[in-house]
Parts: C-alpha cells; sequence; structure tokens
C-alpha cells in the first residue's frame, strides 16, 4: 500500500518554491543596493541604543530622535570626507595652474631612471598605454562618485525606517526566523557584535597607522606631513595594497628631489613599521573589540571588498563568521531533535 504525501507537506514545499523564486527575483532587481542596505543596517546598531535612550528616557519623538541621529552621524562620517577632498582639490587645483612645471619635473625623473638603469620608460607604447588608460579610468571614476553619491541617499532613506520602527524590525526578526529562542539570540548577538567591532575597529586602527605614519613624515621632514596623514589613514582601510598608496608616493618624491637616502628609509620604515603596525594591531584591536578571530578578519576583508565595495571591509569578516555561526547553530537544533528522539525510544 502506497503511503500517501500529507497535503500540509505539499503546501509547505509550494510556498517555499514561491518564496524562494519571489527572493531571487527580488534579489537580482535589487542587488545594487545591498552596499547601502548594509550600510545603514550598520549605522542602525551603532544608533540603536541613542534612539532607545532619546524616546524612554527623554521622551522624544521617533522621527526628531531619528532625524537627530543621522545628522550626527552624517557630519561624523562626511566630515573627514569633506577635509580630504578640500585637501586633494587644492592639489589638483596647483597641478592644473602649475601643469608645465608639474610635467617637466617628472620627465627630468623619468630621464634620471632611465639614464641609472638604462632603461626605455617613455616609449611611443606605454606613453599610448597611459593615455588609454587615463581615458578609462577618468569616466570609471566619476560613475563610482555618481553611485556612491547616490548609495548614501538611498542608505540614510533605509536607516530612518530602520530607526524609526526599530522595535519592530526586531521583534518580527525573532518571529520570523525559525529557530529556537536561545538560536536566535546567538545569532543577532554574533551579527551586531562583528558589526560594531568593524565599524569601530577599522577607523581607529587606521588612525593608529597613521600615526606612526606621521612620526616618519616629519623625522624625514615630508611636506605638508599632515596631508600625508590623512592619506595614511585613509589607504591603510584598503586591503592588500593599503597605506603603500601614501608612503610610497612619499618616498618617490624624495627619490624625484634627489633624497635617496631619505627615499630607501619612507620605504623601509613604510613596508617594515607601517606595514606590520596594520597587521598586528588589525588583529589584536578586532580581537579585543569582538573576539574576531585573525584569519576570519584577513579572509573576510578580500572577500568582501570584491562582493560589496567599500563596505565590504565590514561584512566580509561577517559573513565568514555568519557562515560559522550558521553551521553552530544547525548543529545545535539537530543535536537536540537526535537527543530527543533517543529519549523517546
Amino acid at each position: 500500500m502506497k503511503q500517501q504525501i500529507p497535503n500540509n507537506f505539499i503546501r509547505q514545499i509550494l510556498i517555499l518554491a514561491t518564496i524562494i523564486t519571489l527572493g531571487i527575483v527580488l534579489f537580482n532587481q535589487l542587488r545594487s543596493l545591498i552596499p547601502a542596505f548594509l550600510g545603514a543596517y550598520t549605522l542602525y546598531v551603532l544608533l540603536r541604543k541613542w534612539m532607545f535612550v532619546l524616546q524612554g528616557r527623554y521622551k522624544w519623538k521617533k522621527g526628531l530622535s531619528a532625524a537627530l541621529l543621522m545628522l550626527l552621524s552624517f557630519v561624523i562620517i562626511l566630515l573627514p570626507i569633506f577635509l580630504v577632498v578640500n585637501m586633494l582639490t587644492s592639489k589638483i587645483a596647483f597641478a592644473m595652474e602649475h601643469s608645465q612645471e608639474v610635467l617637466a619635473s617628472l620627465q627630468a625623473f623619468v630621464e634620471r631612471l632611465e639614464a641609472r638603469y638604462k632603461i626605455q620608460i617613455l616609449t611611443t607604447t606605454n606613453l599610448e598605454k597611459i593615455t588609454a588608460w587615463g581615458g578609462n579610468t577618468v569616466p570609471k571614476i566619476l560613475g563610482a562618485t555618481f553611485n556612491t553619491l547616490t548609495g548614501i541617499i538611498i542608505m540614510y532613506f533605509i536607516l530612518f525606517f530602520m530607526l524609526v520602527d526599530g522595535r519592530k524590525m526586531e521583534s518580527n526578526f525573532y518571529d520570523w526566523v525559525p529557530l529556537k529562542d536561545e538560536n536566535t539570540l546567538l545569532l543577532r548577538k554574533e551579527l551586531n557584535s562583528m558589526v560594531y567591532s568593524n565599524a569601530i575597529g577599522i577607523p581607529l586602527i587606521a588612525i593608529i597607522q597613521g600615526i606612526f605614519g606621521l612620526i616618519c613624515y616629519l623625522i624625514l621632514g615630508v611636506e605638508e606631513p599632515w596631508f600625508w596623514f590623512v592619506i595614511t589613514c585613509i589607504t591603510s582601510m584598503l586591503p592588500v595594497v593599503g597605506a603603500a598608496l601614501a608612503y610610497v608616493p612619499v618616498a618617490l618624491l624624495f627619490f624625484a628631489a634627489g633624497s635617496n637616502g631619505k627615499g630607501l628609509i619612507m620605504l623601509l620604515y613604510g613596508f617594515g613599521v607601517i606595514g606590520s603596525v596594520d597587521n598586528l594591531f588589525r588583529f589584536w584591536v578586532l580581537k579585543r573589540i569582538g573576539d574576531v578571530h585573525p584569519l576570519i578578519t584577513g579572509f573576510g576583508v578580500i572577500i568582501g571588498v570584491s562582493l560589496f565595495g567599500f563596505i565590504g571591509l565590514i561584512f566580509g569578516p561577517i559573513l565568514i563568521s555568519l557562515f560559522l555561526v550558521l553551521i553552530k547553530i544547525y548543529a545545535s537544533e539537530f543535536n537536540i531533535e537526535k537527543r530527543s528522539e533517543g529519549s523517546n525510544k
């Protein structure tokens, strides 16, 4: 006698298939908004406590509390960016005004390198490659700038509703996640801990690395050391290359000016000290703040940046931690069921 499949099971499979199909369609259509959503969630984790304080202790309205916190976060995040853009704009303006002098200086530097090392750099082929690279890169930079501005607007739009409906959103999270209460709490705790540790730890590490760079800049007499301090802080947050994008150009400027000794010291200090500071403090700080394993941090940054762009610095490690937590939760749920089945036999 054939066993009939329960109607309830068939209905459940159909509903799950519909949910998964719609989820895939929505994901494909909205995947460009993922960085904005992740950025909004990061700010929500950092601001939720203060949102509840303003509402509970000071009896502020939801909209006013959310608007104030968003304004403060906007100023704190974008003020350093504005200062950097202002500094770079002045540099670019100076280079444009003295373009002939800059080009002559670069040409003289390249010619010295060619004469010293018996190589050819300014060949017709290389110049064509540089021109083609510049023609392709400038539109990409302009497009990335526009996408970044659009992403920030969407991020704050999402953040407003997260803050206003924060308690309801968290309550729905507990109701909808098909896990036991203790595992749901574990999942939420791990997510928030990783977001907090990366959102606080990464800028802190950048400042520490910038300070070590500033010490060398002041000792060697680098022109405008505070400018290079800011550049070091920014570039240190980038994976793989990192702060080398700051101290290598400084070394090249020394070589171009004929200060070969200072240029060599800058390179040795950069790769030996500034680079080591990044590796040591990144793992130590993130371990102290959120108990994040160094391998999760290292591999997570590489994965996250390729998936989500700059915000991947935070959410790359979270993806790996989430994967490991879900394995732990699955094992917990499955083992509990096995123990209950064994006790019923």
